[in-house]
């Protein structure tokens, strides 16, 4: 009994073993395959220049990403307010925008917008900015940052323009594929211009990917189908002749 315990007692423990190995690789291979991203709350030192003189103040900036279609939706967010005004600032009456400065794998600024104030500001009060958000579609491979820029704010006929004078570091980190390549961009935008021959050949093509092979005409297929014919009624003939000699020897 207890070498048959012994001996039928490993194979659950082989089992659970393999199991776990099993569920480690599944793991690290999710690991691999996900993007990485790294965000970081920045404190961004903004050097306001209003109608009325320049003020400055720090605030934490937060950038996240989320994926939309081919590109990424960027939210950012301000933790203080930045600025104020002399005068109350009725709802409705104040209106923010700003740009997020790339770096790494591309260059340039993605442009962020939000909603105009919904509450009234008090006079000689920090404005509150409400998240900006917008949209980053990539132009290259590779690790790209995303850096608070200047923000701008339009109220009452008047504008005010905020820089960072911090040199802050980086927001967001995000490693992503040009959109432009292989992936479904580009032959989206060739079927909505191509009509049904575009259509035609996508839906070609996801039969071939699904592993479907499509079938061929064409004289290939009549050439074949003729000799399946030809050798069909060859067939029957032999088998008439072999039933009347049978019948005529009997």
């Amino acid at each position: 009994m207890t070498r048959f315990h012994e001996q039928h007692g490993r194979r659950p423990r082989r089992a659970a073993g393999l199991a776990a190995t099993v569920a480690l690789t599944a793991g690290s291979a999710v690991c691999l395959t996900a993007p990485a991203a790294h965000a970081q709350v920045v404190g961004v030192n903004y050097q306001c220049k209003t109608p009325i003189g320049s003020k400055g103040a720090v605030s934490p900036i937060d950038i996240k990403s989320t994926r939309s279609g081919s590109g990424y939706r960027l939210v950012m967010s301000f933790q203080k307010g930045v600025s104020s005004s002399p005068v109350e600032l009725g709802a409705g009456a104040m209106k923010p925008s700003a740009l997020i400065k790339l770096g790494g794998a591309e260059s340039g600024t993605v442009p962020v917008s939000g909603p105009p104030n919904d509450k009234a500001v008090p006079a000689n009060t920090p404005i509150k900015i409400s998240d900006l958000s917008g949209t980053y579609t990539p132009k290259k491979s590779g690790e790209v940052t995303f850096t608070a820029g200047t923000l701008t704010i339009s109220a009452l006929g008047t504008t005010t323009t905020c820089t960072p004078s911090n040199n802050p570091r980086p927001s967001l980190t995000l490693d992503v594929k040009e959109s432009g390549g292989s992936g479904g961009g580009t032959s989206a935008g060739s079927g909505s211009s191509g009509g049904s021959s575009s259509a035609g050949s996508g839906s070609s093509s996801a039969g071939t990917s699904a592993g479907e092979q499509l079938p061929q005409t064409g004289p290939a297929d009549s050439a074949v189908a003729l000799g399946t014919l030809g050798g069909t009624v060859l067939l029957a003939g032999a088998a008439g002749a072999l039933w009347l000699s049978r019948r005529h020897k009997a």
